[in-house]
Order: C-alpha cells, then sequence, then structure tokens
C-alpha cells in the first residue's frame, strides 16, 4: 500500500518523443501519478520526477532520446527520472550509463509507472526493469488528448510482422489489444468530455482483435455508433489489412474521416521483398484507387523509406515512378536508418549518405507537388472544420474532415466547434486554405 502523502505538493515533467501512440501511453501515465497527487509541473516550475516516454525507430531518434534525458535531468536537479518507451526497451543500458537516471522501464513494466517510484528517494545508481520481447503480452489503455482538439486512442499494440528494417516488435512485443466493448466506452467518456475528434492509434491497427477474437471492422463498425464524436479518423494501416469492405464502409458512415494514412515503404516491388512486406505494389494501387473510386475528395497520406538496404538505383527508379503515378495526397518520407539485430543487415548492397539525401529530396518534391493538387482541388468547396485551441496571433487554424488545413480570423467561440465553410485561397505561409468570408 502506498502512503500517497509522501506524493502530496510533488510536480511531475513530462516528455514523449515519437508516435501518437507515445503520446496516448503518457498521458495515461500522468493520469496514475495525478490520481497519486502528483500534478503536473507549470512552465518554470522544477519537477520532482521527471517522465521520458522514448522512441527507437532509428539511430537519430536514439541519439535525441539521450539529449532529451540529459536535457530534463539538467532543468529538474534532484529529480527522479524514469526512462520507458521503445528505447528504454531495446538499450535499456546505454540509458543508465546517464548520470541522474534512476529508473528504466521496458515494454512490459511502462504502464505501472506507480510501483517503481521508491518513495522518489534517489540512489547511486539507476535500475532497470525489462522483459524479454516474448514476455510483453500486456495491453493497457490509453487516450490522450493533444494541444488542439484531437483525442488519440490506442486500440492495439504491438506487432507480428517483423519487416527486416524494423525493431517495433521487439520493442514492443506481439500483437495484442483491447475489447471493442471497453475502447467503446473510452469513446463515449471522451464525447462526455467534450472530445469531438478521436484518432485510433496502435503499431499495426488493421491486426486488432487478436487477444480478443474481434475484428478491426467489427470495431469501426461499433465506433461509428458512438453518439457526441463527429468524426474518427483511422491512424496509419497496412494496405493488406485495409480491406475493401472496410473502404467502403467508412465511404457511407456517419462519423469515419475521408482521410487514411497507408504504409508503402517502397513504390518497388523488388525493394518490398528485400522489406518482407506484405504486400506488392499492385496491392496498394488497388487500394488507392478503390478510395478515390468510392471517396474522390478523400486524403490519402503514404510513408516511403528510403535508401534501404538492396535499393539500387534501378529499383528507387521503379519506385519513383510507381509513387508519382500515384493520386495521394501527402508522402511522409523517412531516410533509413541500420537498425541492430534487423534482417536488413544481411542485405550485401547499401545506399551511400549522399545518394540516400538526394532520394528523399526527390520524394519529397513529388509531395510538395501532390499536397498542393490536392489543396487547389479543394479550393471553392463547402467543408466542416474542427477548429483548435491554439491561437496564431490573430488567426487559428483547423482541419476539414478530409484533412485540409484551414486558417480563419482568431474567434474563441469557434474553438472545439465544427463550423461549415467555404474553402478559399492560400495562407500566406501557404501551408493552409482560408476559410473564404462571406
Amino acid at each position: 500500500m502506498i502512503d500517497n502523502t509522501i506524493f502530496e505538493n510533488k510536480k511531475a515533467a513530462y516528455l514523449t518523443l515519437g508516435c501518437k501512440l507515445n503520446f496516448a501511453e503518457t498521458s495515461a501515465i500522468g493520469k496514475q501519478l495525478s490520481d497519486l497527487g502528483i500534478r503536473r509541473a507549470r512552465r518554470g516550475e522544477v519537477a520532482d520526477v521527471c517522465v521520458i516516454n522514448t522512441c527507437s525507430v532509428t539511430e537519430l531518434a536514439d541519439k535525441k532520446c539521450r539529449q532529451a534525458v540529459r536535457k530534463m535531468i539538467k532543468e529538474n536537479p534532484g529529480a527522479f527520472v524514469i526512462v520507458t518507451g521503445c528505447y528504454a526497451q531495446l538499450k535499456p543500458n546505454d540509458i543508465l550509463k546517464i548520470d541522474g537516471v534512476d529508473v528504466v522501464l521496458g515494454a512490459e513494466q511502462k504502464m505501472d509507472v506507480v510501483g517503481y517510484l521508491n518513495d522518489l528517494k534517489k540512489k547511486d545508481r539507476g535500475t532497470a526493469f525489462t522483459t524479454q520481447t516474448a514476455q510483453i503480452k500486456t495491453f493497457v489503455p490509453s487516450c490522450s488528448c493533444d494541444d488542439r482538439t484531437r483525442y488519440f486512442l490506442k486500440v492495439q499494440d504491438g506487432c507480428d510482422y517483423f519487416c527486416s528494417y524494423c525493431t517495433i516488435p521487439f520493442a514492443r512485443g506481439r500483437s495484442r489489444n483491447g475489447t471493442i466493448e471497453s475502447l467503446v466506452k473510452q469513446a463515449r467518456e471522451v464525447a462526455v468530455g467534450g472530445g469531438r475528434e478521436i484518432v485510433l492509434t496502435g503499431v499495426n491497427i488493421g491486426d486488432f482483435g487478436h487477444t480478443t477474437g474481434e475484428t478491426f471492422f467489427d470495431l469501426v463498425k461499433a465506433l461509428d455508433e458512438v453518439e457526441g464524436i463527429d468524426r474518427f479518423r483511422i491512424s496509419s494501416i497496412e494496405p493488406n489489412l485495409l480491406t475493401d469492405e472496410i473502404i467502403e464502409f467508412v465511404a457511407r458512415s456517419k462519423r469515419f474521416a475521408p482521410h487514411f494514412h497507408i504504409p508503402l515503404q517502397s513504390g518497388s516491388d523488388d525493394v518490398l521483398r528485400l522489406m518482407k512486406r506484405r504486400y506488392d505494389t499492385a496491392l496498394f494501387r488497388h487500394r488507392v484507387e478503390k478510395i478515390k473510386e468510392v471517396m474522390p475528395q478523400a486524403f490519402i497520406g503514404v510513408d516511403v523509406i528510403v535508401g534501404t538496404r538492396g535499393e539500387t538505383d534501378q529499383y528507387f527508379e521503379d519506385a519513383l515512378r510507381f509513387i508519382d503515378s500515384l493520386p495521394v495526397s501527402q508522402l511522409h518520407v523517412f531516410t533509413y536508418s541500420e537498425r541492430p539485430g534487423t534482417q536488413a543487415l544481411k542485405i550485401d548492397y547499401a545506399v551511400d549518405p549522399k545518394t540516400k539525401h538526394a532520394r528523399c529530396k526527390a520524394l519529397l518534391d513529388i509531395s510538395d507537388r501532390k499536397t498542393d493538387a490536392f489543396y487547389r482541388s479543394q479550393q471553392g468547396t463547402l467543408r466542416r472544420v474542427l477548429f483548435e485551441h491554439t491561437p496564431h496571433g490573430d488567426k487559428m487554424y483547423g482541419f476539414t474532415e478530409n484533412y485540409v488545413k484551414v486558417e480563419a480570423p482568431y474567434n474563441e467561440t469557434k474553438v472545439n466547434n465544427i463550423e461549415t465553410l467555404v474553402l478559399g485561397d492560400f495562407s500566406s505561409d501557404g501551408v493552409a486554405l482560408k476559410a473564404k468570408q462571406e
């Protein structure tokens, strides 16, 4: 039994690196500490507890994590420091080398932070608590609100795919999920709290159902009936798991937005085989064209990795042509980073950094062109915009159901409200469309 008086008047600082799933989990950790009486530190206050939730998707991400931990320790002298997340699971000893770290928690331990607070007493050396990947089995629900108006609901965790370039299955364990009943309950709680939009997050959300005998399609249908939520968005979903059935349902649904984010990773079938992906370019094209057939105004974002081992000049040219031919709205381009323990390291051909940079730029140029064309296609259309909290000078911003960023004069009464309006010219910085004034 924890004596909560120990934590009275204590303050906690949180730092989240990486994906939206991490943000949802940090929010759940914050609630645990809040229930103990530890409040969030305000700007300028020195925290008594620091929680850093890390990412390890690339070598650069690892470096940023170490820098972030050191910075938090410097800014909060004497604080009890907890480091968790993917980097903590994969390389706990690297983190323990940083002076001032008290506890490193792996994937199975991260959602039980309270059990490792140790009365907030620092020791000379930190301790790591992790388990082997096969023992990462617990699904802990979490939901967070970002600094705008969207909530992120964790519906699934872990991955069984073991793509050749990826360490996520080792960092997060096997695929697992909450029940549809529990997730619908969380969505209803968001609605009661005034939330208007929920993004479904996970590591491989289309794989939902392993641990409960349900399916992602079952979940989508159940959430579509939740009163009070105006929009659900599906975050990144594998193309082989985004079925025509799901696409057709979203097209006629009451609450699911015409917005998809689909990881392609490469537009070359040869590279996809090296990556051990579970689809080919023909299937990917079919999914994109199916979306555009039933939802012509849908926004489609696509993840692409450049410079993977085995990506020859010819393979990249094949990929470039394929991607350029797709009716998508935006590319999220990532430069390949070699990760210890992955199968990709066995592939002979390595791409040099200069070539990686050039390939990245080529894809970003395509992305800019496609996003510009999509935004131009939306000018003059009538859209429903959910405006966000944060003012930017005398402007405010929101997003349409099909993910077009919209700028309007700041008006506090519009915050977290949906307004139907006509989309006009580009904003002065070119990143949004202006709300057309009547």
